[in-house]
């Protein structure tokens, strides 16, 4: 990204959104709005009098003022958190650097949930130690407000509707840099056997202060998984009832709120639901997610099911060399990793195919030996015959009692026997009797990564490519590393009545359609739609530890709420990378592979219905693909339906459906993939480019659960410019620091939208269905 695409960050980013509407701007909102600022008019004036002498630090947003992107500013934020049962201590470690000459005069915001209770307050550096005051969100609101008012930058508004901690601080000396730390309390929200652990944090996709966060959950019953919407994180387990999360590297500076949640275990699988409604569809959008026992299967009483793995190798003579000692290693690392107990098997193949036994044979020493030495005498010569190595694999008779699972590898395009794309798919979909899991491997680019996908996402497996650079022995045990157990096998999700009859009509659009394994320490993250608004009970069923289990769950939607606005997001990207994958797989050649100048095949009317959703997701919910990344470009008019549809036509047509191989064809797998099984948000929009890039798209901007277009010089509601109905002309104009705009922002603030009303700049907001211009701040 360039130094000028990064200062226009904020006027580019992503976001969901949906249709719905909510009751008007009443009138006696405004007449409240009024009567408490006329109340509080002498105090905002006291407190804009002196706002230009003082920087405001903000660590959730930045620092506002005279020194603020000169002297002063924030260099990290570090994150710890306690949680016993319901009840959190959350430390605060705040660096802040002053780059100036002279001493600098400050304070420090910190938005906080509304229940804080502040517990400790420390810093070092010279001066008295102040205190720290915490206002509830009734005063935190004044301040906000009359901050902004005096600073002509909205940016604080995101944080209306929390609490405030407040102090005066330092000054922070010339040329050092002040570590401020604050202790709080709070209660967290909990639903059943859930407890959510949120942290307010700016969704400016231009904020970049890297922050590190850890949460550490203690609780009476043992914890079957952490999750977070929003920021990836690595968990450790410390003890059945004791697990802890922290940030990864690459989620340093991803904005928008921490969000964790712990889910507790119960007999057997646990389960729980986020809902956000949409009354426009009668309903709504739901996340399930379920997770695993938490005792290791081998403290269990009933034994885990086994596994019998075959591994199917590439032996062609594009293997020579490295690769093939590669493979060697990985062969011997992932059999060495088998329980006792457990079975295997190999089929190597070039032109031909060849077996270690016409049989699964059991995990010995002997065992062992055996196939180290089977593997030593094989070598790399040949061509590659995919169609019959898969139809010799599957006809293999599996181990009774046993998960069958396959690592499918290979270097190159099938170039000997059927080399038909989709000949050799529907082996693997219409002739695997045993129903074995095809975990896919592609060894450099020269492979069709839509051949690979779909093989692995029918068997429910998944498919891993080893571009060139990595070492294809440690990517390989990587893919297997996860398959340990299995706890839950051939596992299907039933809506259910009181009576455990199958219910149709209450859910739809649900994702993944078919629910994969689980592993130890994994978990179901499952996105859908529900109609209507009564309880809703899911049944659960599968192989359970070696027997047939049904779980079922009950969840009410009393409390489905706007502000679960990652579900819909979630549920529209992973919406889409289907609709995408969809169409590659359109593009499958029947019989000998199609020349790169070639021309692609013709989009039939499938396709056209395909690509028609797709625009429509990504542009109601700001979702951007690389088949889509047009819709943020400079000057792009996206009333212009024909046009959009015929630009998306033809990047489909030439890049989804014609690359079948090759780099740029790796590049639209791993997009699709992260898509396909999305479970955090994705703010920036970042995907890879067809050369393996990752670049991001700046020009949309996601806020709570709204999507912002830059068009033309303003923000523009994604509901008004996805709608070919809505009217793009504002009906009224809200100016800045009006009483009409903090009523503005202090209804919004009750739906979690206020978000909307701190982008920089001109906004059109869709208002009861009406669109309203927001003017922003001008003169700072």
């Amino acid at each position: 990204m360039t130094s000028t695409e990064r200062s226009r960050s904020r006027h580019d980013s992503i976001r969901t959104t949906s249709s719905t509407r909510r009751p008007g701007l009443l009138t006696s909102v405004l007449i409240a709005a009024l009567l408490l600022l006329t109340a509080e008019a002498a105090w905002g004036q006291h407190l804009s009098s002196r706002l230009p002498d003082r920087n405001i630090v903000v660590p959730q947003s930045r620092v506002f003022g005279p020194s603020a992107g000169t002297g002063l500013r924030i260099t990290g934020v570090e994150l710890s958190a306690k949680v016993l049962e319901q009840a959190a201590t959350t430390t605060l470690e705040i660096s802040i650097e002053n780059l100036t000459g002279a001493p600098t005069e400050a304070e420090l915001l910190v938005p906080v949930p509304d229940n804080a209770v502040v517990h400790g307050f420390t810093f070092h550096g010279s001066g008295l130690e102040p205190s720290a005051r915490l206002l509830p969100w009734q005063d935190a609101r004044r301040d906000y407000e009359a901050i902004v008012a005096g600073m002509r930058d909205p940016a604080l508004l995101e944080f209306v509707g929390c609490g405030m901690i407040r102090t005066s601080l330092f000054p922070v000396e010339a040329r050092s840099t002040q570590k401020v730390r604050l202790v709080f309390e709070h209660m967290l929200d909990a639903q059943g056997d859930r407890i959510d652990y949120t942290f307010p944090r700016s969704e400016s996709i231009g904020y970049t202060v890297p922050w590190r966060v850890s949460v550490e959950f203690t609780s009476t019953k043992p914890i079957a998984t952490l999750y977070s919407p929003s920021h990836a994180v690595e968990t450790t387990r410390l003890a059945p009832n004791r697990i802890s999360a922290r940030t990864r590297l690459a989620s340093a500076a991803v904005p928008g709120a921490f969000r964790l949640s712990c889910l507790r275990a119960g007999h057997g699988m646990s389960a729980s639901l986020f809902a956000y409604p949409d009354p426009a569809s009668k309903g709504g959008y739901f996340l399930l997610l379920a997770g695993t026992p938490v005792k290791s299967p081998v403290s269990l009483s009933r034994p885990a099911m086994k596994r019998e793995v075959t591994l199917v190798l590439d032996r062609s003579g594009s293997m020579q060399g490295e690769k093939i000692e590669q493979v060697r290693a990985a062969a011997l690392q992932i059999i060495g990793a088998l329980h006792r107990g457990e079975a295997f098997n190999l089929v190597i193949y070039n032109d031909t195919v060849d077996l270690f036994s016409r049989k699964a044979v059991i995990k010995t020493d002997d065992s062992m030996e055996q196939v180290r030495s089977y593997l030593e005498r094989i070598d790399a010569q040949g061509g590659t015959n995919i169609h019959d190595a898969l139809a010799e694999s599957l006809r293999l008779e599996p181990s009774e009692d046993m998960l069958p699972i396959m690592l499918f590898l290979t270097d190159g395009l099938p170039t000997v026997g059927n080399t038909s794309e989709i000949a050799i798919r529907n082996v693997a979909m219409k002739a695997n009797p045993h129903n074995r899991r095809i975990f896919t491997v592609g060894v450099g680019v020269d492979v069709n990564t839509p051949l690979l996908a779909r093989i692995a996402s029918e068997t429910r497996a998944a498919a891993t490519y080893v571009i060139p650079g990595e070492a294809v022995e440690a990517k390989v045990a990587q893919a297997f590393s996860r398959l340990t157990g299995p706890l839950l096998s051939d596992p299907s999700l039933l809506v259910v009545d009181a009576f455990d009859r199958p219910v149709s009509g209450r859910v739809c659009d649900v994702m993944p359609h078919r629910l994969p394994d689980l592993f130890e320490d994994d978990r179901f993250v499952v996105v859908g739609r529900y109609l209507g608004e009564g309880p809703i009970s899911f049944q659960l069923e599968g192989n359970y530890l070696g027997s047939q289990r049904t779980f079922r769950f009950d969840f009410g939607l009393e409390k489905a709420s706007l502000r679960n606005g990652f579900v819909p997001r979630l549920w529209a990207s992973r919406r889409i990378g289907v609709l995408s994958d969809a169409i590659r797989q359109l593009g499958a050649v029947p019989e000998e592979p199609r020349p790169p100048s070639a021309a692609p095949p013709a989009i039939d009317g499938r396709a056209q219905e395909l690509i028609d959703e797709i625009v429509r997701l990504s542009t109601e919910f700001g979702i951007l693909t690389e088949y889509t990344a047009f819709l943020a470009r400079e000057g792009i008019d996206l009333s212009h339906r024909d046009a959009i549809f015929a630009e998306a036509n033809d990047n489909f047509q030439r890049r989804a459906m014609a690359v079948r191989s090759g780099l740029a064809s790796v590049n639209q797998d791993f997009n699709n993939q992260a898509q396909m099984g999305q479970v955090i948000l994705n703010p920036r929009n970042a995907i890879f480019d067809a050369n393996m890039n990752r670049v991001e798209f700046t020009r949309i901007q996601q806020v709570n659960d709204l999507a912002f277009f830059w068009k033309e010089g303003r923000w523009v509601d994604s509901r008004i410019v996805a709608d070919p109905a809505a009217s793009r002309e504002p009906k009224s104009t809200v100016l800045f620091g009006s009483p009409e705009y903090n009523a503005l922002a202090f209804r919004l603030a009750g739906e979690g939208r206020q978000g909307s009303m701190a982008l920089e700049g001109d906004v059109v907001l869709q208002i009861d269905g009406e669109a309203v211009l927001v003017k922003g701040a001008v003169g700072k």
